[in-house]
């Protein structure tokens, strides 16, 4: 599938963040107040446009998830972008609600693509095991498990996970979608505060997958499930009544990876084939 951005149009790269608190997630939603739809909105009224120019984003989040470190696309007009270019972030600032902020926008180089081109997503989930409770400062970015969690036991049972597999069984399947991912990094480290944050990273996720993998492993962390267990879920293949899907508020998209710029045609139209494991298999 060819990605080449129409004659005429330049396409331009727009890092940003926000908070997922009042958000119906990302993507626009009828009658429903989502990220996409602010950013589209704001675009379109600070370059006086008569249409609206859509957004392609390297991770559609959730309902109540975090962002800190998203990036998406447009292909605008290229005398648009020429009007409006050195003064459309500061414009954004003034027209954008409070709880999304654009921190750079510029011209993509060839072949990027802000969904396709990605080479790894990484997130973190934040959760405390304080007996009082969570910070009320954090409360909004912050977990509250109310079990004493061996953070430990929660690493160990991490190392099962990584690499290539079908997490099926960590995934909310949606029809026509692979549910194969490469799970490069997941462990949890403990600050002095007490906050205890999971590192998750892969090439890309499929829905509810890093939820899951967090409620599973704060099963071992809180001696309700043993070490093997996540492993033996995702052996298993199937969703598991077992494994809780934690609430969003404690993700946040942290980064996205992209390859040398020589390199983002070629990811962008390898991330397009449907993957399989070796013997057959299948967010």
């Amino acid at each position: 599938m060819s990605d080449e951005v129409e004659p005429g149009f330049v396409r331009v790269r727009l890092d940003l963040s926000y908070d997922g608190k009042d958000f119906s997630g990302w993507a626009k939603q009828r009658a429903r107040r989502t990220v996409q739809e602010e950013l589209e909105t704001a675009l379109r009224t600070v370059t006086r446009s008569a249409q609206t120019y859509e957004l392609t984003v390297a991770g559609r989040t959730d309902a109540g998830v975090h962002a800190r470190g998203q990036v998406a696309h447009v292909d605008l007009p290229a005398e648009l972008w020429a009007e409006h270019a050195d003064k459309l972030l500061r414009r954004l600032a003034g027209r954008l609600p409070k709880d999304v902020r654009v921190w750079r926008v510029a011209e993509a180089p060839y072949g990027f693509n802000a969904r396709f081109s990605a080479v790894w997503r990484r997130y973190a989930y934040r959760v405390t095991d304080h007996p009082g409770g969570v910070d009320p400062l954090l409360r909004g970015h912050v977990l509250w498990h109310d079990w004493d969690l061996d953070v430990d036991a929660m690493n160990e049972a991490s190392q099962a996970l990584l690499g290539e597999h079908d997490f099926a069984a960590y995934c909310k399947r949606r029809e026509g979608a692979t549910t194969i991912r490469t799970l490069q990094t997941l462990s949890w480290v403990r600050d002095a505060d007490g906050i205890i944050t999971a590192t998750v990273k892969a090439d890309a996720f499929c829905h509810n997958m890093v939820r899951s993998l967090v409620g599973a492993l704060l099963f071992v962390g809180d001696g309700h499930r043993p070490v093997e267990w996540p492993g033996k879920v995702l052996a298993a293949g199937v969703r598991d009544s077992a494994v809780h899907v934690v609430r969003p508020h404690g993700l946040t998209l942290e980064e996205v990876g992209y390859p040398a710029d020589d390199l983002l045609m070629a990811r962008n139209k390898e991330a397009r084939n449907k993957r399989s494991l070796p013997g057959g298999g299948c967010c």
